[in-house]
């Protein structure tokens, strides 16, 4: 058995559900209106009324298999967890598994409002836990919920003027409200009108872009650096040059490279000396992933984490897909860069050192290289179909993408603490 195959048997063994499956998690970031991440939605493969069964024993594994053994640290980096819960996992104080000073707990709107519920949530309030009133339309009967939560998550089309003045009537304490389903500039901007504090969807990655508009000149210097990176060997001396000549990216280097992420035992002081100590590979690596810190300097840091998620996955599933490890990095690294710099991507890529085909999957095109990209897209979505589409097309069980997405995660967290 091969070293890389007896590891992803003992991952898959690590964590295994009732009946043999791990049981897929993904994040979505729900941000604030300065861009900073406030929380993650924790969305699990089977709905709340499969994750809380009313067996009780049951419903505690599923907790743990979900949240402790996979780890929310891992999953949110600290920041609050918003968890969907059925009536079941609330009155019957399933949830205290949890830590509730980061966990928000997620009440449908749709439950019976019952008034052991209502008392419950009272309850957890007191020990500790956020309420959030999840799937909101206004109604009378929700007022019992309304008075126990801390947020309103809702469509923020389906919430407007009169909804938050029925609220203000009741004369509670103030109520965050999460937008939902918010996938372009224009819906963050009108959920803004609307009152929403938190936002949550995909425009976070889809940014408004100008048809006409081109890379501006300071980051079509960045590619430059990037294009000269991937010389076989790299000129020493000509990218050390290029690099004096922009003290800002020098900057980030330097404190990437000295970063938890590299474990290096003496400090870099220089370029040079980061060459030498790191090696070409590392280094090549470490500065693209600088250029891209620095192009995203203007724009939320999710997004950068977010390709350094992307990045570490498709590489370190490349192999099983038949496609080259480093190729496969910066395919995932720079799918996001339209966000970063809000130019369309068909701009981008001419400036890519990429061959023909990444460069077609980085603009959307179908073909084998784009495949683990897809994955990871679905799987942010919680596009659990897909997935298991993607997966099979390859002889496998989606199983083992979900042990690499959960080592990606990992990484791209102690990644982060050098860009900021």
């Amino acid at each position: 058995m091969t070293a890389q195959v007896e590891h992803e048997k003992n991952a898959l063994d690590a964590n295994p559900e009732p009946g043999g499956e791990l049981r897929y998690v993904a994040r979505q970031a729900i941000l604030d209106g300065k861009g900073h991440v406030y929380g993650y939605d924790l969305l699990f493969r089977n709905p709340p009324e499969a994750i809380f069964r009313r067996d009780a024993d049951a419903a505690v594994e599923t907790m743990l298999d979900n949240e402790l053994l996979f780890g929310l640290e891992r999953l949110t980096k600290g920041a609050p967890a918003f968890i969907t819960c059925n009536a079941d996992a609330l009155t019957g104080d399933l949830v205290m598994v949890l830590a509730p000073s980061t966990t928000i707990l997620g009440v449908p709107a749709s439950l019976d409002i019952s008034p052991r519920l209502v008392d419950a949530c009272g309850t957890l309030r007191s020990r500790g836990f956020r309420i959030s009133l999840d799937g909101f339309t206004w109604s009378e009967r929700l007022i019992p919920l309304i008075q126990q939560a801390d947020y309103i998550r809702t469509d923020f089309r389906n919430f407007g003027f009169a909804e938050r003045e029925q609220i203000d009537k009741l004369g509670l304490n103030p109520i965050s409200l999460v937008a939902q389903k918010v996938d372009t500039q224009d819906d963050y901007q009108q959920a803004q009108v609307n009152g929403f504090s938190l936002f949550q969807g995909s425009y976070l990655c889809d940014p408004v872009v100008l048809k006409k508009r081109k890379i501006p000149a300071n980051r079509l210097f960045h590619f430059d650096i990037v294009r000269e990176l991937y010389h076989d060997p790299i000129d020493i001396r000509k990218i050390s040059q290029l690099l004096r000549s922009d003290a800002s990216l020098t900057f980030r280097l330097l404190r990437l490279v000295n970063s938890p992420i590299y474990c290096l035992r003496q400090e870099v002081r220089s370029i040079e000396n980061a060459i030498m100590i790191l090696g070409e590979e590392t280094f090549r690596r470490t500065i693209t992933l600088a250029i891209l810190s620095e192009m995203n300097a203007d724009q939320p840091v999710e997004i950068l984490h977010m390709g350094l998620l992307r990045a570490r996955f498709c590489e370190l599933a490349a192999r099983t897909f038949q496609q080259d490890p480093s190729e496969q990095y910066l395919l995932g690294l720079f799918s996001l860069l339209p966000a970063m710099l809000r130019v369309p991507m068909e701009e981008i890529v001419p400036s890519l050192p990429l061959r023909g085909p990444i460069c077609e999957a980085l603009i959307g095109v179908r073909n084998p290289e784009r495949n683990l990209l897809s994955w990871i897209e679905s799987h942010e979505r919680g596009d659990w179909p897909t997935c298991d589409r993607i997966a099979s097309t390859q002889g496998l069980h989606s199983n083992q993408l979900v042990v690499w997405y959960e080592e990606a995660l990992i990484w791209a967290a102690s990644a982060t603490p050098g860009m900021s």
